[in-house]
């Protein structure tokens, strides 16, 4: 029962919308999403490799897949690269790099996402 508020949904109702993975026991996919709406997936268990490149003004992550590489642009991505190291991310959204302001820049924000099919 739910304390308070029985009428309540579960906030497991919510979970489709999750940035992140709460518990252990889902499939785990990444879906990447960009500023007009669109959205791509992959699955963690297809995750060869990743690179984290922090060198210039705007850091690199590259994600290989058995099928695709990911690029992954933007400030602050360390702390998403070690998150994707443990594939806890479930959702990550482009921003669009007009609307990042100087202050933004602290803070883990991806403004580039690039998806490239490997040849078979």
């Amino acid at each position: 029962m739910r304390d308070g508020h029985p009428t309540r949904p579960d906030d497991s109702s919510t979970a489709g919308e999750a940035e992140v993975y709460s518990a252990t026991g889902y499939p785990r996919n990444l879906c990447l999403g960009w500023p007009d709406g669109r959205r791509f997936f992959l699955n963690y268990a297809y995750l060869l490799a990743g690179e984290f490149e922090p060198n210039s003004e705007k850091n690199v992550i590259r994600l290989h897949f058995t099928s695709h590489s990911i690029f992954l642009l933007g400030y602050s991505l360390e702390t998403l690269f070690m998150a994707l190291l443990e594939h806890i991310p479930r959702l990550i959204v482009a921003m669009d790099p007009r609307y990042v302001l100087d202050e933004d820049k602290a803070d883990t924000i991806v403004v580039e996402i690039m998806v490239e099919k490997k040849e078979e």
